[in-house]
């Protein structure tokens, strides 16, 4: 069976479903606009799977690639492809699609079907970065998707609803400002958008950039990359944009939306700005411990418990860019892991935050306390997500921040030390709000009768947490498919192990972890 233009499929599938919704009534059709999501969710979810099976062990190349020339006077060609890093993003936005209409399900009274097709259109956006190999199409797509989110916030959302959107397309916008900015230089000076023939170039020295050239393109796109993880001091949007999101809305940004940040760095700085990613290596890793310790010591003291998640997430994505700018493969390989694993879990919690809002409407942890005793499934299910996000050994938090210590502490002992105690502030401040929620006497009467988790709402946690644990021990499943993609760009991204054959595809053998 031919899968050439499965990648198209992927990309169009939830554009097809969000117009098969448009001439459904939102009154009266409430039931069916979820269903027919839920369906489109689905199959989106099946078919990303197919990808994994053209990506063998040792394969660093781009799989399923389709080249189809656009606009021939600038040279814009639709030009996608996956490797071993992209599809298990893939799979993580697909995977949140249907269970964010699942979480919904009674949450959204309002809009139906429009807040649907926002969903399925962010799915389409965040799908379309992964696998654009073409700037054109990367910087088309990165826009794209932050017009659903924000609408998912504006409309759907809580309280400040509105300030938290706004401030939301203020930062992100001005960010890509800079990447706009690099992109059109570099398409001024290759005369193409493709990333792999710019990289090409730039390695043979058919574009030769100087120190400080490449370091005013290296930033263009590190502001907008560090602005969607987000980087500390660009951080001020994310717990607004969390804290006033609809559930699914806090699910899909945390899960995916801060990852494209991550990707961006990996796909674009590394690779085609080596020696710029060099200089600027040792404050990235100082910002990135920064990050670990402030992300934790403010959730420590947060009174709300969705925003004590949300700056946890801070917290996490400073593992993500201390492990890439280690430069070694371990530290690049757990990286990869803690934007899985942080995917799975800050999504996992901001579901139950949600769910917990439905009851009581709000989120303030003095509001409750011994839930336990009237919400003993919820509770247990919680539990087991705050352990598997504080990196308890087995699940899936402790792998990659382990191989992102172990990585740095190659090259950065002092930073890895210091970023270690992350780690320790996390439990405390997960399993002191878990204490302060869960435990104790029953201080509000309201509290007494909160119902359990329904059936819907219990097995897509239960399956959640099963995937924590298959991360967490079958983790080689996951290594190996990408090992070599992370090689190939840990070669590009240090100038001395660059072969002088251009265009070769994979890296020498690093040590293994």
């Amino acid at each position: 069976m031919n899968f050439g233009n499965l990648l198209t499929i992927l990309l169009l599938l939830p554009l097809v479903g969000a117009l098969a919704l448009l001439p459904l009534r939102n009154r009266d059709q409430h039931r069916l606009i979820r269903q027919i999501s839920l369906a489109i969710g689905l199959i989106e979810f099946l078919l990303s799977f197919i990808p994994v099976y053209y990506i063998p062990h040792g394969s660093s190349g781009f799989k399923l690639e389709v080249f189809i020339p656009w606009i021939s006077q600038l040279n814009i060609n639709y030009h996608v492809g996956v490797d071993g890093i992209s599809i298990f993003l893939i799979h993580l936005i697909t995977l949140l699609t249907p269970i964010g209409v699942l979480a919904s399900w009674s949450e959204i009274k309002h809009d139906v079907k429009e807040f649907h097709m926002m969903l399925l259109l962010l799915e389409m956006g965040v799908i379309g970065v992964l696998i654009s190999l073409d700037l054109f199409f990367f910087f088309f797509w990165w826009e794209f998707g932050l017009i659903p989110l924000a609408l998912l916030i504006g409309i759907w959302g809580h309280g400040r609803r509105i300030y938290a959107a706004v401030k939301f397309m203020l930062f992100t916008m001005g960010g890509s400002i800079f990447m706009l900015a690099a992109i059109i230089w570099l398409h001024a000076h290759t005369g193409s958008f493709d990333i792999p023939v710019i990289q090409k170039m730039i390695e043979s020295g058919q574009l030769a950039l100087s120190p400080r050239t490449e370091m005013w393109l290296f930033l263009g796109f590190f502001i907008a990359f560090a602005v969607k993880l987000p980087m500390v001091p660009l951080h001020t949007w994310l717990p607004d944009a969390h804290t006033e999101a609809p559930t699914a809305g806090s699910a899909d940004l945390a899960g995916v939306l801060l990852k494209l940040g991550a990707y961006g760095i990996i796909r674009v700085c590394l690779p085609l700005f080596p020696n710029a990613s060099h200089t600027v290596a040792p404050v990235v890793g100082v910002l990135s411990v920064i990050a670990i310790i402030y992300g934790a010591l403010v959730s420590m003291v947060q009174p709300n418990l969705k925003r004590l998640v949300a700056y946890s997430s801070i917290s996490h994505m400073g593992f993500v860019t201390l492990g890439l700018f280690s430069f070694s493969l371990i530290g690049f390989q757990g990286a990869i892991y803690v934007l899985l694993a942080h995917g799975l879990t800050s999504s996992a919690l901001f579901l139950l935050c949600g769910m917990l809002y439905e009851r009581r409407h709000t989120y303030d942890i003095s509001e409750f306390g011994g839930l336990a005793t009237p919400m003993p499934r919820y509770s247990s299910l919680f539990l087991f997500t705050t352990f598997a996000s504080i990196g308890l050994p087995l699940l899936c938090g402790f792998v990659g921040e382990f191989l992102v210590l172990s990585g740095t502490f190659q090259t950065h002992p002092q930073l890895a030390v210091w970023g270690a105690t992350g780690v320790i502030f996390s439990s405390c401040y997960l399993l002191w709000a878990y204490q302060r929620v869960f435990y104790g006497d029953i201080t509000h009467s309201q509290n007494r009768e909160l119902p359990d988790m329904n059936r819907r709402e219990q097995w897509v946690l239960v399956g959640m947490c099963a995937l924590m644990l298959w991360l967490g021990v079958h983790t080689k499943f996951f290594l190996r498919r990408y090992e070599a993609s992370c090689q190939a760009i840990l070669q590009r991204a240090s100038p001395s192990l660059r072969t002088e054959a251009t265009g070769m595809r994979q890296s020498q053998p690093l040590n293994q972890p």
